[in-house]
């Protein structure tokens, strides 16, 4: 089982990814990874050296083209494995971001996203289903 915990600051350093739930033209825009028949948040790891809002910048650009957009932070949030069998069950902290896309230019070429769909609501195959349905409710209440 997956816990999903929502933080307003950790120290800059514990934070690992960025995940940035996106819309265009009013529509939800997910991923599908070139190795993966699921959808997923645009979003990603945090480079050596690296801020993490650059990196929600970057992971934006690379798997979704968009060009032109405004970017929020939302919030940070933690996952945990709770399966005590799980070595690795330790606390992972990442940065949720929201961003409306104005432009999707072209795909940059050499990146793991095979596709974008633009959705009205979160596919029902998603690659993370214990997270992602958390931090999309999240965003939407950020919004609203």
């Amino acid at each position: 089982m997956i816990k999903v915990t929502f933080y307003d600051s950790v120290e800059d350093h514990l934070l690992d990814f960025a995940v940035i739930v996106s819309r265009y033209r009013d529509k939800w825009i997910f991923c599908k990874h070139k190795d993966r028949e699921t959808y997923e948040i645009p979003g990603g790891h945090r480079e050596k050296e690296e801020n993490i809002v650059t990196t929600a910048n970057r992971e934006l650009y690379e798997e979704t083209g968009a060009t032109e957009y405004i970017l929020k932070p939302v919030c940070v949030y933690s996952v945990r494995n709770l399966d005590e069998k799980v070595e690795n069950s330790k606390e992972s902290f990442g940065m949720l971001f929201y961003s409306e896309v104005k432009v999707l230019g072209e795909m940059p070429p050499g990146y793991e996203i095979e596709m974008i769909r633009l959705l009205d609501e979160m596919p029902d195959s998603l690659t993370y289903p214990e997270i992602q349905p958390a931090l999309m409710d999240k965003v939407i209440h950020f919004i609203s």
